[in-house]
């Protein structure tokens, strides 16, 4: 709606008024929903395809039912819920669509497939077959969903002495995505001090590892939003993330 999307620009606006300076080591780091999607959504969709687990480039191909992340996640792909760009009844195969469980309690419960990559892995497509004009099909994610916790985005920043808000990162997505890996400048961030946001900061890049950032969460948001139509996800507190400013 035109009048919420204004109430978040005047918001932004307000909130990067002062500008802050963000030190050189780990802090800890408030992933909003733009946040999470622009840093760390990549490697996630990358280590779930099943082409990539065949293929061995997968840091978690061989660790299914194992815990990996924090138990506090719970990740989905789901192309059944209703008016979404990426929801459809089946796939470009024809496989009908489902809820895939792919992270349940921190624990790697499933890969997406097509039905060839199924096939290979001794398993059945998950009705993530995607075809392109002109290409084969292979396994695509339709909609990433993650579950929201109990934590308000403001009581997460309440609980950090020092740290960051990240509303946005560029060129997080050019590092190694298929190692997990993350880096990026901060296009639109924020400065919490004591518990309150003081500024935007400026020439300040972030850069981690999703396998070591989402092993250890302090807190996952209770409120999602919906990020192009491709990611659910509420915010994503995380206790330690590599900050280098100038």
């Amino acid at each position: 709606e035109p009048k919420a999307v204004a109430e978040v620009v005047l918001q932004q606006l307000e909130l990067a008024k002062n500008r802050a300076s963000a030190p050189s080591q780990p802090l800890p780091v408030v992933f909003t929903p733009n946040g999470v999607a622009s840093a760390l959504i990549s490697p996630l969709m990358a280590a779930f395809n099943g082409k990539t687990v065949l293929e061995g480039a997968s840091p978690i191909g061989k660790r299914l039912d194992q815990a990996v992340f924090d138990k506090k996640l719970w990740l989905w792909d789901d192309p059944t819920i209703a008016y979404r760009p990426g929801s459809r009844p089946c796939d470009d195969e024809g496989i009908p669509s489902q809820r895939t469980p792919l992270i349940e309690q921190g624990t790697v419960a499933n890969f997406l497939y097509d039905l060839q990559t199924a096939a290979l892995a001794h398993t059945r497509s998950t009705g993530n077959g995607s075809r392109n004009r002109g290409g084969l099909p292979a396994p695509s994610p339709s909609a990433f969903i993650i579950a929201p916790g109990k934590t308000s985005f403001n009581e997460m920043v309440n609980d950090i002495k020092e740290g960051l808000v990240i509303e946005q990162l560029m060129g997080a997505t050019q590092g190694n995505i298929l190692g997990g890996d993350f880096s990026g400048n901060v296009l639109l961030g924020y400065k919490v001090e004591s518990g309150k946001i003081v500024g935007r900061v400026k020439d300040t890049m972030v850069s981690g590892n999703i396998y070591q950032v989402l092993k250890q969460i302090t807190a996952i948001g209770s409120e999602t939003k919906w990020v192009g139509g491709f990611l659910n996800t509420p915010p994503l507190y995380c206790p330690s993330v590599s900050v280098a400013s100038k």
